[in-house]
């Protein structure tokens, strides 16, 4: 099982993600971290990624590459993360026939109803859930 953490900015958002992917599944899972930046990407690294990619063309090769994208609904947007997530990314990763969990947390003027409004770690807690869910299947 190959997992893709997409993040951007700071990358904490893909931080407290690896953190808990890494400590709550088993250590074959391969955790790929791939960031619209350096920084995120070095930042998911520390959290336990087994190897990290930058840029648009990291996460446009990977994508099809991999079983499970996580992270925020953002990543589907265009222009997202004040610019960093490119139109070829989030059409990279909306395309992927991967399975995606996507939290639903986004700044790009986009409201989502329908669902709960909860901290970030309750859903990541419940990110980590439907993982578990879909790798012991």
């Amino acid at each position: 099982m190959r997992i893709a953490v997409i993040d951007g900015q700071g990358g904490g958002i893909g931080k407290h993600i690896t953190e808990r992917l890494r400590r709550d599944l088993p250590e074959e899972v391969d955790l790929l971290a791939l960031g619209t930046n350096a920084l995120a990407t070095s930042v998911m690294l520390r959290a336990g990624a087994n190897e990290g990619a930058t840029g648009e063309n990291a996460v446009v090769f990977n994508t099809g590459r991999v079983d499970l994208i996580v992270g925020s609904i953002s990543i589907l947007f265009a222009n997202s993360m004040q610019g960093e997530l490119t139109p070829k990314m989030a059409e990279a990763i909306a395309s992927s026939p991967a399975r995606k969990i996507l939290l639903p947390l986004t700044r790009a003027g986009v409201d989502i109803v329908g669902l709960k409004s909860e901290p970030l770690p309750h859903l990541i807690e419940e990110l980590i859930i439907k993982v578990k869910e879909i790798i012991e299947r």
